[in-house]
């Protein structure tokens, strides 16, 4: 993933319309249909490698083996019921399967305005998986847009066309004039697709919509993901009755954490160290894995802390504002400081402790790393430090050259046990401080 920017983000509309009074329309772009396309590539796509489509099929099994044995990858060349040329991919039980189209660079620039990217789709099979559309924004940039919950309601209902804005993709800073992948369509889970009939347009009238991306971080919306649609709302209704009972027992929870799965792992592999320092309290954990801001806030919005009076709360959020949508750190700035506000407002009596996004990647030039980092540099700027207070434990994660080790975090992310120990151990004094002054 290309380094994001790290400026607040500049009037994207204003760019749009001068790329579009720059030049003529283009004629549209071809990338799939009943004949070879000349210099279009097509490739199956697997979490570590590629792999192009050369005959009939190919398979990425082989590849998936030795890292994921159990999981199966295959594109191939069909045909549709009227005869036309179709591509079918199936994938089981893997996190990233594809098919791309790779073409000599292209400048996608004047499609940006008015354009729309379609594509006829056929949904065999996706239950248990989910879909992400995307495009290429130039030298290791893509932009995406989820295509999980109207992918699953198309199953079974034969051949859809698909039509997308090219501003769904766009976003400020970003080149567009050497394209290489135009269009990729991923999978993950498992299922079972089909593509036809895939052009960039100059023009055209969407019929699906996309996240605007100015604005998805503080869009309260629940963790629609492939991986968590069974379980995410489950959690959150169980939260709720832990709170309530817990409230019913006279054990009011006096400490609340709350994040994606940083804080989950309270309840995994920082348990014990939770039972050491944080059961005293009474402590209620609402960390659900895959966050970002707009989750929280959805859940915030729906009772997550109705009916609790803790002294303290602890937030830590937006590594997934990152991760999995590189947002700019702007954007999810204003993701975190709507939940600040969401906070006060439903626990009048209770001090927030915000907590810096925790470091990831191996090396502070680590791209994610320096999102993380200028998130964090802007935070301080949303603490009063009396009824929010900012803290920032990053360096005792950290060795003396900026190295973050897999001994802590063994996927450069989420603490092991020994990582939650630094974690208690560094935010301690600060937590006993807060915890121990008069209410608000």
């Amino acid at each position: 993933m290309r380094p994001a920017s790290i400026g607040l983000p500049l009037l994207f509309s204003s760019m749009l319309s001068t790329m579009a009074s720059a030049a003529p329309p283009p004629a549209p772009l071809v990338l799939l249909d009943d004949a070879p396309r000349p210099g279009v590539q097509i490739l199956a796509l697997a979490p570590d490698t590629t792999h192009m489509l050369a005959g009939e099929s190919v398979s990425a099994d082989a590849a998936l083996r030795p890292a994921f044995p159990g999981s199966a990858i295959e594109l191939a060349r069909s045909k549709r019921a009227d005869g036309g040329a179709a591509l079918a991919l199936q994938w089981r039980k893997i996190w990233k399967s594809g098919v791309a189209l790779q073409t000599t660079p292209q400048d996608l620039r004047p499609f940006l305005a008015h354009g729309t990217l379609a594509f006829d789709l056929k949904v065999d099979a996706l239950a248990a998986g989910g879909l992400v559309v995307k495009v290429g924004c130039g030298p290791d940039c893509e932009r995406q847009v989820p295509y999980v919950l109207p992918g699953r309601a198309a199953e079974g209902k034969g051949w859809q066309r698909v039509v997308l804005a090219m501003s769904c993709f766009a976003r400020d800073g970003d080149d567009f004039s050497q394209v290489a992948k135009p269009f990729t369509l991923e999978g993950t889970g498992s299922g079972q697709v089909s593509i036809a009939n895939v052009v960039i347009s100059p023009a055209g009238k969407p019929n699906t919509t996309c996240p605007d991306w100015r604005t998805v971080a503080v869009t309260p919306a629940r963790l629609d993901e492939a991986w968590s649609i069974d379980w995410w709302l489950p959690r959150h209704r169980q939260k709720l009755q832990d709170a309530k009972r817990m409230v019913a027992e006279g054990h009011s929870p006096q400490l609340v954490f709350i994040g994606d799965s940083i804080t989950q792992g309270w309840e995994k592999e920082g348990a014990p160290v939770w039972q050491t320092h944080y059961a005293r309290h009474d402590a209620l954990g609402l960390g659900f894995g895959g966050d970002r801001t707009e989750n929280v806030l959805w859940r915030l919005q729906h009772g997550a802390v109705d009916g609790l009076d803790p002294k303290v709360a602890i937030l830590m959020i937006g590594t997934n504002n990152t991760g999995l949508r590189g947002d700019f750190p702007a954007i999810t700035l204003a993701g975190i400081r709507r939940n600040l506000g969401e906070l006060q407002q439903r626990l009048p009596r209770t001090r927030i402790l915000l907590v810096a996004i925790f470091p990831r990647d191996a090396t502070p030039d680590g791209p994610l790393r320096r999102i993380n980092d200028a998130i964090n540099a802007g935070l301080p700027a949303l603490a009063d430090g009396k009824r929010i207070v900012f803290l920032d434990v990053n360096r005792a994660f950290l060795a003396p050259d900026g190295t973050l080790s897999k001994d802590i975090m063994p996927d450069l992310l989420h603490p092991n046990e020994a990582g939650y120990v630094i974690w208690a151990r560094a935010m301690q004094p600060e937590l006993d401080r807060l915890m121990a002054l008069p209410r608000l």
